[in-house]
């Protein structure tokens, strides 16, 4: 193994320290981050079917062993002629600033979209928001539907039945946006506009059933006739002092966290702009309970909730989590590039394109290098988020990672000092952008086809998938981590690989999450670990990249909920403690490679412990004999998991 370039010697750093990202004015340069240079198996043609490659001037110290030096890429004119000659890799490439903006998000071109943008201001809570407490007497509607209700809100669904992703576009279906909401007779007309047709919407259908009673329907990920977790809405003309009942008609899942007291999120545009309140957790009579009706063999259940709106005429929002989208992403990696401080230790550039057209960005940090050697013996850490696209917790942990990795505290400068960073901060574009919960247009999960030679119908796992091959060719990776978002489960755990030949290795493969608990322990439950590798779990991310040779490979899963641990014990959590989770991995990522490896060794003493007392649970359980000696021959720690 390779020995670290640094002794560590670091204290954990409070994030509320960290700095925010920089803030973008009017005047800043604005940044297309769509061309940049492209390896030619990468190019693909543009709206115009030209192809486009940027070259820009090399910023800081040299950064990559010279074997690593090749490139035998043709350089694109203006005019698209190609010209046979050398360029410097695409890695070394500093942050350039372009005057030009950003591109919107490419639709699939069956999709209608509403031209008003929809934004959202940050805002924390100032008093913990706690867990609904279910009496048992919460109230079970039945569902009316159409024929008994009047239908305010109705979207086409042809791209969910039977059609497959053909071409995209930025702004979707052409022509004029038809209104999908009813007309209002008047001013006394009381009902509520719906509206979803914007960037990670999904609504597909509103049925009035009683002056202040609407049953919803969600729009399955597109191209599928399933998948239906997440929802994101609007409505407009609302009545203060009012009870108002939502209840969601078809959702597809047996186990929910709001059976448990998981509130849904809303949002207020007057109280944003009068208060600077922005979402929050909202809703009483909750309620999930199955449903009466399904669609052939398979049951639907039903979430139901009550709320009182703030304001007469507001615009609100409900989502089942804090929304973040593929023009959020942009918007930040737009502000990252025009900070000139961070030019020298982070590269951005476009790993591939997705299949609407969609950038799919990378991000490479580390602090430069003195002599290629130096930067040879860096080990590799490679982080992605939201291949599930209906999980934006994974990518506000991402958020708090690359905030903290970016910023001038005395660990992240260690980190960049000891580690290569590569960050795929949005693996499924697409299906952020249409508001899908678990799909990308092909209408599969791209989580159970890391082993794709499909590049084609997969290009950004393909082309991640690739990114890890080469890096490994070049130097060891030393952990992979995937963020994910969990319905079912409250807190933070993690989801890793047990190698049940090497009894050694069982244990060194649970230290890093049983760190990551002791640095987050409001957060964090080692106890929701799991390490068995099932079959149907093959093609994920993290049994790949451990088939591969990455040894500590991860799935970190965030609830949607909040936290059953310490002081935060029934309390939901806020963007701030997502971006904090993002923190405590980095800070456990110093402690895990702490040259002083007493904190390794303790975690390890307490894995055999922990292991060796489960073990008895388990022999009692069967009624065997505690004979701890041949516990590594007959039983071990994935034989106690129960998944």
């Amino acid at each position: 193994p390779h020995q670290m370039p640094l002794r560590y010697s670091h204290s954990p750093t409070p994030f509320g320290y960290l700095p925010l990202s920089a803030p973008h004015s009017t005047s800043d340069l604005t940044f297309l981050l769509h061309d940049f240079t492209y390896q030619s198996s990468t190019l693909l043609p543009g709206v115009a079917g030209a192809f486009r490659s940027l070259s820009f001037p090399l910023t800081g110290t040299f950064m990559l062993d010279a074997k690593l030096l090749k490139s035998n890429q043709l350089l694109y004119d203006s005019t698209g002629q190609g010209t046979p000659q050398l360029r410097e890799p695409r890695e070394l490439f500093a942050f350039p600033a372009l005057n030009e903006s950003l591109r919107a998000p490419r639709w699939p071109i069956e999709c209608e979209v509403i031209k008003e943008r929809i934004h959202h201001i940050e805002w924390i809570p100032p008093l913990p928001e706690y867990f609904y407490q279910p009496t048992g007497q919460e109230k079970v509607p039945q569902i009316v539907g159409e024929e008994k209700g009047t239908v305010v809100y109705h979207i086409d669904s042809a791209a969910a039945n039977g059609a497959h992703f053909t071409s995209s576009r930025v702004g979707g279906r052409r022509g004029i946006v038809r209104p999908s909401a009813v007309d209002l007779k008047g001013p006394e007309d009381n009902t509520l506009l719906f509206e979803s047709r914007f960037e990670s919407g999904n609504l597909q259908k509103a049925v009035r059933v009683d002056t202040f009673e609407y049953e919803l329907t969600l729009q399955p990920d597109l191209y599928t006739g399933k998948h239906t977790q997440w929802f994101y809405f609007r409505v407009q003309n609302t009545r203060r002092a009012v009870t108002y009942r939502f209840t969601i008609v078809n959702l597809t899942k047996a186990k929910s966290l709001y059976a448990t007291g998981m509130k849904p999120l809303m949002y207020s545009q007057l109280d944003a702009q009068t208060g600077h309140v922005g979402w929050r957790r909202e809703g009483g009579d909750i309620r999930y309970y199955k449903s009466s009706q399904g669609v052939g063999q398979r049951p639907l259940y039903c979430l139901t909730w009550t709320v009182q709106f703030p304001y007469d005429y507001d615009t609100c929002f409900f989502a089942h989590f804090y929304p973040y989208t593929y023009s959020d992403l942009q918007r930040y990696l737009l502000r990252v590039a025009n900070d000139p401080a961070r030019a020298p230790y982070c590269k951005l550039r476009s790993l591939c394109r997705s299949l609407a057209g969609n950038t799919v960005y990378l991000l490479t940090v580390t602090s430069p290098s003195r002599s290629p050697r130096e930067a040879a013996a860096k080990k590799a850490v490679v982080i992605s988020a939201r291949v599930h696209p209906g999980e934006p917790n994974g990518s506000w942990v991402m958020k708090g990672l690359l905030d903290f990795i970016l910023s001038d505290a005395p660990d992240a400068r260690l980190l960049r000092d000891a580690f290569l960073f590569k960050v795929v901060p949005m693996l499924n574009p697409d299906g952020v952008v249409v508001g899908n919960s678990r799909c990308s247009l092909t209408g599969r999960d791209m989580n159970r086809h890391y082993g794709t030679i499909l590049k084609d119908s997969f290009p950004c796992i393909w082309h991640t998938r690739n990114m890890i091959k080469r890096i490994l060719e070049e130097r060891e990776i030393l952990l992979y981590c995937d963020f994910h978002g969990h319905s079912r489960k409250n807190n933070v755990f993690m989801y890793g690989c047990n190698n049940k030949y090497d009894h050694k290795r069982q244990l060194h493969e649970r230290v890093f999450p049983l760190m990551l608990s002791k640095n987050a322990p409001d957060k964090f439950s080692f106890q929701s670990c799991r390490f068995k590798v099932q079959k149907c779990k093959e093609g994920t991310g993290r049994v790949v990249m451990w088939r591969m040779g990455i040894q500590n490979s991860y799935t970190l899963e965030s609830t949607f909920g909040g936290s059953t641990l310490g002081h935060k014990r029934e309390i939901h959590f806020t963007t701030e403690d997502l971006k904090a989770l993002g923190y405590h991995v980095c800070d456990t990522l110093l402690d895990f490679c702490d040259p002083d490896r007493s904190k390794f060794r303790q975690c390890l003493s307490e894995l055999q412990e922990i292991l060796q007392q489960e073990i008895c649970k388990k022999r009692e359980h069967l009624g065997r004999e505690k004979d701890l000696e041949s516990t590594w021959n007959d039983i071990s720690w994935s034989d106690i998991e129960s998944r």
